[in-house]
């Protein structure tokens, strides 16, 4: 049997929709929304049945008729912590998104489109790799003030497809293995998944500068930063989150116009560029040593690993530790497309989100 799956992923402005035919892309496609469209829902959530319906009508569109899918997955939100892998999306779930996010993000509006859908469809709707994946074990959360605690957030998905598309080529064992990924994109996030969790992993604003992100910076210059510069918590965010790394240094987030200077010899460039291929060699050593070195792979992943010139600077730094593999871009959709199809097929069990989970992830 050739299972046909429904695939969501919305973004602040967008909606991306794709079908895939077991593992193969049928086709893609990213629905726009105006903010005047998007200007009358008083938040994120409210706009769930104005998303759905669109995603309905493109379906359509494309020849499809909604019974025929066998699966509908959607990009997992901003729940409280959970695993990785599948969760099939029930009522509890939906409360939880709807009711008590952790953040409101567009990426909560996935489960509830792939529920309504795959209600129609007589189906079952999953996501896959969560927002919100955070096994991390409790020696790693503890820092320097009691009531700070770091959090496994980050680009969990494409970090975990990485992993498994890495141990489907090597034909190992992903549970057998301590593999540390890298996503190299707008922000840049490292995770340890050790003997199939992700048992640590250093966030995107605490970690290397990125494009976007200003990463882990000095505490008390950056205290004396926020209190000398910014008159808002939200302006210093916008900061942190968008205006940071190259942004700050050059104005572009586009790192191939940077690497473009950088190759016509613009000495700056280089020394920001370099600095930040070092601090992604730096946090790639730094989770090294919670499995005292023994890290089979590493591997580098997200839209910036295309560039040649950042994994060769990577690799030369890191590959003491463990061979280097490179496995670029952002497929996203395709990784929900194979979670779903790993539960269709057997290899995966989906869990059930339930409220005492939560205390023993």
């Amino acid at each position: 049997m050739d299972y046909r799956i429904l695939v969501i992923n919305p973004g602040s402005t967008s909606t991306k929709v794709a079908v895939y035919l077991e593992r193969d892309q049928q086709w893609v496609e990213s629905i726009s929304h105006t903010q005047e469209e998007l200007a009358p829902f008083a938040d994120i959530y409210s706009q769930m049945d104005f998303r759905a319906d669109l995603v309905k009508e493109c379906c359509g569109e494309h020849g499809e008729r909604i019974e025929d899918f066998d699966a509908v997955v959607g990009r997992g939100g901003l729940l409280p912590p959970v695993h990785t892998g599948a969760y099939e999306v029930n009522k509890y779930m939906l409360d939880c998104l709807k009711y008590r996010p952790q953040l409101h993000h567009a990426s909560n509006l996935g489960a509830p489109i792939a529920y309504r859908i795959a209600q129609k469809a007589n189906c079952k709707a999953y996501i896959y790799d969560a927002v919100a994946v955070d096994e991390m074990e409790e020696i790693y959360r503890i820092t320097g003030i009691k009531d700070i605690f770091r959090i496994g957030r980050g680009h969990n998905l494409n970090m975990r497809a990485a992993v498994l598309n890495l141990c489907e080529q090597k034909v190992i064992d992903y549970k057998d293995h301590n593999i540390l990924s890298v996503h190299l994109g707008g922000g840049i996030s490292v995770g340890l998944f050790a003997h199939g969790r992700l048992v640590d992993m250093i966030s995107d604003d605490e970690g290397p500068f990125s494009p976007e992100r200003a990463g882990g910076l000095p505490g008390y210059s950056l205290i004396d930063y926020c209190y000398d510069v910014y008159e808002n918590k939200d302006d210093m965010m916008k900061q942190m989150q968008r205006k940071g790394g190259l942004v700050s240094h050059f104005g572009t987030a586009d790192s191939r116009e940077v690497e473009r200077l950088v190759l016509a010899g613009d000495e700056h460039a280089k020394l920001v560029y370099d600095a930040m291929a070092l601090n992604i060699a730096k946090n790639i050593a730094k989770l090294s040593v919670d499995v005292n070195g023994k890290i089979d792979y590493i591997v580098l992943t997200g839209g910036i690993a295309y560039s040649s010139y950042i994994t060769k600077a990577v690799k030369e730094r890191v590959e003491f530790i463990a061979p280097v593999e490179v496995i670029p871009g952002e497929k996203e959709m395709d990784s929900l497309a194979n979670g779903a199809l790993r539960v269709l097929t057997g290899l995966e069990t989906a869990r059930i989100l339930v409220e005492e989970e939560y205390s023993n992830v």
